[in-house]
């Protein structure tokens, strides 16, 4: 408590620097971890799971636009990593700034509620959030690299698909998990953290069977996770289909279990259609599970006031003295 008075203490303009040097930080970690799974697709460099934007979009919605000129000197640094910069790098780095800006404002205008808790904030952030504001940061990308040489003609649409997917990849599961982080506190000790721990088990130990074996499976997957995303909604199944798509993605890298003996490209696309798949069904089946329990705790709790009225409406008649002795007559 006392280190948060002296932070606020401070004169604003150093917190601000501080918190941008944060986020800018928070930004190239993030791409560096996203850079450390690469596949080659069609003779390019491409990157499944973008974590960058998910960080990004989940700022913007926590904190507000002073996190821009952190996510975009994050960018920058995480373009610099690959050597100088030149005008198409500067492009990438508006191109990234842009497009979690766009989410955030149209998040924003749909009404999003950070705690994902309705239908329409799970499809807000996938239709609004991942798919259309991350056509920005895609297109711009892609557009510099053409324009400057780097990326021929013919190789555009498939490592415009990769970065699209991507960045939009990075938001459906990344995203989710940060906000529920920040806002997450451990529940009560009770039979469900048996039924967790559970959980745990049965992901950490099948998942990576299932990825590795020869024989296609990845289907089975998506038991464990409906089950994580009814039981746990997002809390479970958000860490669950985070943990699937970063074992896949391992499992790719290596040429191994489902993703042996294909082609490069087919890797590629057999991996974006699982994470997509993963990311919608446990964002979307944890929103509708959460919307329904809320809309059931609302009806139990009108329930509870319409008795206590009734009891303080029967009591208040019980006390009313009758009319006087005697017949009426």
């Amino acid at each position: 408590m006392a280190a948060v008075v002296g932070i606020r203490a401070w004169p604003r303009p150093v917190v601000l620097a501080c918190a941008t040097l944060l986020v800018a930080g928070c930004y190239y970690a993030a791409g560096r971890l996203g850079l450390s799974q690469q596949l080659i697709a069609d003779g390019s460099v491409v990157t499944p799971i973008w974590p960058p934007t998910g960080l990004a979009v989940a700022c913007l919605l926590l904190f507000g636009p002073w996190c821009v000129p952190g996510i975009a000197l994050g960018a920058l640094l995480v373009i610099l990593s690959f050597g100088t910069i030149g005008a198409e790098g500067a492009g990438i780095v508006a191109g990234n700034t842009a497009a979690p800006v766009c989410a955030w404002l149209m998040l924003r205008a749909a009404g999003f509620r950070l705690s994902l808790s309705r239908l329409r904030d799970g499809l807000a952030l996938v239709f609004l959030g991942a798919l259309t504001a991350m056509l920005i940061s895609s297109g711009t990308g892609v557009g510099m690299l053409v324009l400057s040489g780097e990326l021929p003609t013919d190789h555009l649409g498939i490592v415009w698909l990769a970065w699209w997917v991507g960045d939009a990849m990075g938001v459906v599961l990344v995203t989710p998990l940060l906000l529920l982080l920040y806002r997450a506190r451990l529940p009560p000790v009770s039979m469900r953290w048996a039924e967790a721990a559970g959980l745990t088990v049965v992901v950490c130990v099948l998942v990576p069977l299932i990825m590795y074996s020869s024989v296609s499976l990845l289907f089975l997957c998506f038991p464990i996770l409906i089950w994580a995303a009814l039981r746990f909604q997002l809390a479970g199944g958000i860490p669950c289909a985070l943990f699937m798509s970063v074992t896949a993605t391992v499992v790719a890298r290596q040429e191994a279990g489902s993703f042996d003996g294909l082609t490069d490209m087919e890797t590629m696309m057999r991996l974006h259609a699982f994470n997509g798949s993963l990311g919608l069904t446990a964002l979307l089946l944890s929103a509708v599970i959460s919307e329904q329990l809320n809309t059931r705790r609302s009806v139990e709790r009108a329930c509870v006031e319409l008795v206590e009225a009734l009891q303080h409406l029967n009591a208040g008649g019980s006390g009313t003295p009758g009319p006087p002795g005697g017949d009426a007559r």
